[in-house]
């Protein structure tokens, strides 16, 4: 199974209008529409009705590189653990992990920490397929509503950002708008924000970084389920438009949520030869004053 194709901007724009002219039921019929979009749709109408109501807790989805993959497992399992220090150092207890790979790894001795076994042989990338196993195991899991967060296994989480999404309950779900990316190569650190007027333009984190969208989950719609199922298969720029077709339009998360570790040897983007701009991204943004990055460590732990 291979990534999922984007839609072009002009056609989510032409769907978006139809869908607000005509509505989701009739959009949900064109025969352009791709998986992800139709399920979209789906939920949208599913919810019509349907009282919402709060999540219960976050629900991370972690696809996780098999050793065949790699050149150095030990290292990859180590970031991995750190990931998951991310998560326990939560200020808000109220999460579970979810960790996909062909073989169980070391991890902490947490109950919150769940093993998914993935015996898939076909050969290729796939995180794509583990991605569908781990959406697909959320009826196992999640018999609350939730928030639900596809997270790579190298990224960290903020100390706060569970708290801030179980206090807030924003209805659609939350969008790292901003967060940081360091290079591991250098140290060094950059932000990753909306663009502003000034030059050079910024990028924000949710188009550098796949550890970006956390989703209202209802469990008792499959069409929620099924959504997650398919929007999980694109890349992580197609988040926020398939959000809003489903009606679950994301907010911001007020603070950087997500630090993005690139250049560790074993990255996903490096194997598929897409770092050199987020590299370049790093220099052009680097931060350099001592109260930013001694507050960052203080929210994140040492990748």
């Amino acid at each position: 199974m291979a990534q999922a194709p984007a839609a072009p901007k002009l056609k989510r724009a032409a769907l978006r209008a139809a869908t607000a002219l005509v509505g989701p039921g009739v959009a949900r019929d064109g025969a352009a529409l791709l998986p992800s979009e139709r399920a979209a749709l789906d939920l949208r109408l599913a919810r019509k009705g349907h009282p919402w109501r709060p999540a219960q807790e976050v629900i991370f989805l972690i696809p996780l590189v098999g050793p065949a993959q790699v050149g150095d497992w030990p290292a990859v399992t180590a970031r991995l653990r750190t990931t998951l220090q991310s998560l326990i150092a939560q200020t808000d207890p109220r999460w579970r992990a979810l960790v996909c790979c062909q073989e169980r790894p070391e991890m902490p001795d947490d109950p919150r920490i769940l093993f998914l076994p993935f015996d898939d042989p076909t050969p290729g990338n796939d995180k794509w397929r583990k991605l569908a196993a781990l959406t697909g195991h959320l009826g196992h899991i999640a018999t609350d509503p939730a928030y639900v967060m596809s997270f790579d296994a190298d990224d960290l989480l903020r100390s706060g950002a569970v708290s801030e999404m179980l206090s807030a309950q924003a209805k659609g779900g939350y969008l790292a708008q901003t967060g940081f990316v360091m290079d591991h190569a250098t140290g060094d650190v950059a932000l990753a924000a909306r663009p502003t007027l000034a030059l050079p333009l910024r990028k924000p984190f949710w188009k550098l970084c796949g550890s970006c969208a956390a989703l209202h989950h209802y469990p008792a719609l499959p069409q929620s389920q099924a959504f997650l199922q398919e929007m999980t298969q694109h890349e992580h720029r197609m988040f926020p438009y398939l959000a809003a077709l489903a009606g679950q339009t994301l907010t911001p998360l007020k603070d950087p949520a997500v630090l993005y570790v690139l250049n560790h040897g074993e990255n996903f983007g490096a194997r598929r030869g897409r770092v050199g701009f987020k590299t370049r991204f790093v220099q052009r943004f680097r931060i350099d004053d001592p109260a930013t990055l001694a507050a960052l460590h203080q929210e994140f732990p040492a990748p």
